[in-house]
């Protein structure tokens, strides 16, 4: 979801890539909420962050506890920065039904949206 808000919204000002520590595949329920919002995000695959180490960042923005604790090195002078916000997988797990799930999802989703919003001031301001 970061990635299609970075791009949907900042694609003139950030160059996003999205990756993760392990790879699930594309989830549904985010496709699903990201569409409501006009974004389209269907195309996305799920990476691994290794795919990722050759490119030059200048910034790595984990946003979830786990990829904070195993976010490899990148080489470089990319500025690691952690921004979490709540797993949605993870909570939906509890969901007594898919309507509640989906309200997790788009809470994230909005959640996600409003740090996007901050960039990329946000981060020439750490």
């Amino acid at each position: 979801m970061a990635e299609g808000w970075a791009r949907a919204l900042k694609g003139d000002a950030v160059e996003a890539y999205s990756a993760g520590v392990a790879t699930h595949g594309l989830n549904q329920r985010a496709v699903a909420v990201m569409r409501e919002s006009g974004v389209d995000i269907s195309h996305h695959k799920s990476k691994n962050v290794k795919e990722l180490l050759d490119v030059p960042f200048d910034f790595v923005v984990t946003v979830c506890d786990s990829a904070a604790e195993n976010c490899p090195v990148f080489p470089g002078k990319a500025r690691v920065v952690h921004h979490s916000f709540d797993d949605p997988p993870r909570l939906a797990e509890g969901a007594e039904s898919e309507e509640e799930a989906l309200g997790i999802y788009r809470r994230v989703r909005d959640e996600i949206k409003a740090f996007v919003e901050t960039l990329p001031k946000a981060l020439g301001d750490l």
